[in-house]
């Protein structure tokens, strides 16, 4: 059976930039209403709930996010899908790296920081094995991607 190829779908994202802010609206409210259940994989890919603090606001951001567990820490990468605008959610972490992570069902308090180059060399491996494609979003941004560690500060806190 032949796969689908991603580029019209990629085609169809950029042509229509409301696609990927309305997708995550919805993933975010499918998320928190069914607690992580049959929301939090899709397709191979894992998928957490990171809610950090509103830089200027003050106010709770959740944004659902792509990671990697590297025992009981959460790597994301702060991509943009390879725009040169760094995520808000990266920018309210550099404020204020205290966090929120809801895994399926886990929850957890983490602190977030950016890996040092050698962190990046070692995780990067296993980011682009899980995700290929942040290879080709590196290739598009002339601005450094961060890699970022959500590493807990409490047990979890539900199953």
């Amino acid at each position: 059976m032949p796969s689908l190829s991603p580029r019209p779908l990629r085609r169809f994202i950029a042509a229509n930039p409301w696609v990927v802010p309305a997708i995550t609206r919805v993933h975010r409210w499918a998320y928190q209403a069914l607690d992580g259940r049959f929301v939090a994989s899709t397709g191979g890919s894992k998928i957490l709930l990171l809610t950090t603090t509103g830089r200027r606001s003050g106010e709770p951001r959740t944004t659902p996010l792509l990671y990697v567990e590297d025992g009981e820490r959460r790597i994301v990468v702060a991509s943009n899908g390879g725009t040169e605008r760094v995520p808000a959610w990266w920018r309210n972490l550099q404020a204020e790296p205290r966090a929120h992570v809801q895994a399926g069902r886990r929850h957890c308090d983490v602190v977030a920081r950016e890996a040092t180059p050698a962190e990046v060399e070692h995780l990067w491996p296993r980011l682009t094995a899980a995700y290929e494609f942040f290879d080709e979003y590196r290739s598009r941004t002339e601005r450094t991607i961060p890699v970022v560690l959500l590493e807990p500060v409490a047990p979890a806190q539900r199953g």
